[in-house]
């Protein structure tokens, strides 16, 4: 069997804009050096050529992630449709609730955030666009992985799970139990297994055309929880999940 082969000007550049798209602050070039093991005149080169593109912008004495790649990733959302379904759906539930939506995409065992609608008070979130987390520690993360088969989640998934908060579930088997009854109630929850005083519920919204699987959620703090609340929520957030695959399905885009 053929090794995949690799473009190494490719390679050392995603190392770079990987370094940097996981730092909030401006990185120096000597962080750089250190984190990728690429030669001084390498860097340099590479920094120089990304910079002129703009997916890198310079920054005091650091570097970050420049407009130009932020505008081409943007089009990974424009390609399902999925900016405008969310949108819609979005503020419709921040409007009758005043809590925070997220919508966010399955890729391999995590999930990455690329949508959000805010609520109009201060919240606590893990969840900065672009961002990252094991999908078995959160809400979202289990209403996508609901979606796969136990034979499909046993191939990629550890016997022994990180543990993200104290509360984590952290043994597969318990996980698989989780996913089963995700799937008979159509909504999946959590409280502080992501993060300390927040509760989460999510609902999956489908598989696009394109192959993406992507599910929405609230985060909302613990002191605004009641089973009264918690129900409402739970019901809205299952309603606007089936009404984005709806919207996505409309636009030819989806196969919920």
């Amino acid at each position: 069997m053929e090794k995949d082969y690799e473009v190494p000007a490719l390679k050392r550049a995603d190392d770079i804009l990987s370094v940097l798209g996981e730092s909030r602050l401006p990185v120096r070039a000597s962080a750089l050096l250190a984190a990728t093991g690429l030669s001084r005149s390498t860097l340099y080169l590479l920094l120089d050529s990304l910079e002129r593109r703009r997916w890198i912008e310079k920054v005091s004495d650091g570097y970050v992630i420049g407009v130009r790649l932020f505008e081409l990733g943007s089009g990974f959302l424009r390609h399902d449709a999925l900016q405008a379904a969310f949108r819609v759906e979005a503020a419709e539930f921040v409007g009758a609730h005043n809590e925070v939506v997220q919508l966010a995409v399955l890729d391999g065992t995590e999930v990455v955030y690329i949508a959000r609608e805010d609520s109009h008070r201060p919240v606590r979130l893990v969840s900065d666009l672009g961002s990252r987390l094991p999908a078995h520690c959160c809400a979202l993360g289990k209403a996508l992985l609901a979606s796969l088969s136990d034979d499909a989640l046993l191939a990629v998934l550890p016997d022994r799970l990180q543990a993200v908060t104290p509360r984590t579930v952290t043994r597969r088997a318990r996980l698989l139990r989780e996913l089963a009854a995700v799937r008979e109630a159509g909504l999946a929850g959590e409280s502080e297994e992501a993060a300390a005083g927040l509760a989460c519920f999510a609902a999956y919204v489908g598989e696009t055309a394109l192959g993406n699987r992507v599910a929405v959620s609230t985060s909302v703090p613990l002191s605004r929880i009641d089973a009264r609340r918690e129900k409402k929520i739970s019901v809205d957030m299952m309603r606007m999940a089936r009404r984005i695959g709806a919207r996505l399905a409309g636009m030819g885009q989806s196969s919920v």
